[in-house]
């Protein structure tokens, strides 16, 4: 996401109204911007403010932190000294993204329909630690999110989903 600024020349005054935009790809390679937030005339203060703060979880103090955001190639500020984290964009790289919020959306299904309850005393895990419960909880996941084949799951769908980080114990095929 990033600031975008619209200018326009309104009698003989230039203002300037911003947005939060982010860029989306499409298929093809094509990419497309999307208004996600409209600010409106703010002054060069606000800007700068919408700019630097960001907010991030420091997991050794169990808090939330707000950290300066800064292209890593320009000089720090003086106000980000205690706070600022200065990012190399261009070595940034997506490793192994997956879909995350239809997985959660149908693990939390599953559990409102007591399904989990449900099979807890049906399905007992094997002497080998199958955890037939989770493999039936991730096939029906899997047929409300992509239906398709066993196969299908196996070979592809798993691996690009958020199954295994959603339940602890889920066998990985």
């Amino acid at each position: 996401m990033y600031l975008r600024c619209n200018s326009r020349l309104k009698d003989g005054k230039q203002h300037r109204y911003w947005n939060i935009v982010e860029s989306k790809r499409c298929a093809g390679g094509k990419v497309v911007q999307r208004q996600v937030l409209y600010l409106g005339e703010i002054n060069d203060s606000q800007r700068e403010a919408w700019c630097r703060v960001i907010e991030a979880f420091d997991e050794q103090t169990n808090q939330r932190t707000q950290l300066a955001l800064f292209p890593a190639q320009g000089e720090l500020p003086a106000y980000a000294r205690e706070y600022g984290v200065q990012v190399r964009l261009d070595r940034m790289e997506l490793h192994r993204p997956r879909q995350w919020g239809a997985c959660w959306l149908a693990c939390h299904l599953y559990e409102q329909l007591q399904l989990d309850q449900f099979w807890a005393d049906r399905l007992v895990d094997s002497r080998e630690g199958t955890c037939w419960r989770h493999i039936l909880q991730t096939l029906v996941c899997y047929r409300l999110i992509e239906p398709g084949s066993e196969w299908r799951l196996h070979r592809l769908w798993f691996e690009k989903s958020a199954m295994g980080d959603l339940r602890v114990r889920i066998i990985r095929w």
